[in-house]
């Protein structure tokens, strides 16, 4: 049904993460990856958009940063982005944010960690896709830096295939990457439901 947010939450992971020598590090919040993938998280039907951070100012700079869209003069100037930002949660740790989701979906939900290197435990898209469908709540964590910290890669269920398109160059920014991995997820999800739905109809007929 048209509106209807999905048990789906997206966490943004700043540590453990990896810099580029390898090393756990804890990065710095981004003014763009808190707005943008808030409102491709509200674009797609995304229940909960976890920020994740262990720093007390950087956890503040969240709330300033959002609070200014939810309150007051932002509120009013620009709906739209307080409407995504309040999508926004905020968590201490990828251990917190597991429990979080699961006290609320229960532990059934699928923890499901993204990455631009291949493991040996990946899940296909369509494999997702049909978990989604089916109402099984689903947790997708993603890296900022280089990417997840193997001791928060360990706190997940399985891996999503990265993102290949074939041409040898596989960088993009987060912000990019979960438009990406959000439309191959859900894009026309209606339109699909619809048509199977039709289908079903037909052969029962």
């Amino acid at each position: 049904m048209a509106g209807e947010r999905l048990r789906l939450a997206v966490a943004l992971v700043h540590a453990p993460v990896l810099n580029r020598r390898g090393e756990a590090i804890a990065s710095a919040v981004t003014n763009l990856d808190l707005h943008d993938i808030a409102r491709v998280c509200r674009t797609y039907g995304v229940a909960t958009y976890w920020v994740v951070t262990p720093d007390p100012s950087q956890q503040q700079l969240v709330r300033d940063l959002a609070g200014h869209w939810l309150r007051g003069y932002g509120r009013r100037a620009n709906p739209d982005r307080g409407e995504a930002l309040a999508l926004i949660r905020i968590s201490g740790s990828l251990a917190e944010t597991i429990r979080a989701v699961r006290r609320e979906w229960g532990a059934r939900t699928q923890v499901v960690a993204t990455s631009a290197r291949a493991g040996n435990r990946c899940t296909e898209y369509r494999i997702m896709r049909q978990d989604l469908a089916t109402g099984r709540p689903v947790l997708l964590v993603l890296g900022t830096g280089w990417g997840l910290a193997p001791e928060a890669l360990a706190l997940t269920d399985t891996l999503l295939r990265p993102i290949d398109p074939g041409y040898g160059y596989n960088h993009l920014s987060v912000r990019s990457a979960v438009s990406i991995i959000l439309d191959r997820l859900l894009g026309e999800r209606l339109d699909k439901t619809t048509a199977t739905d039709n289908q079903s109809t037909e052969s029962s007929s």
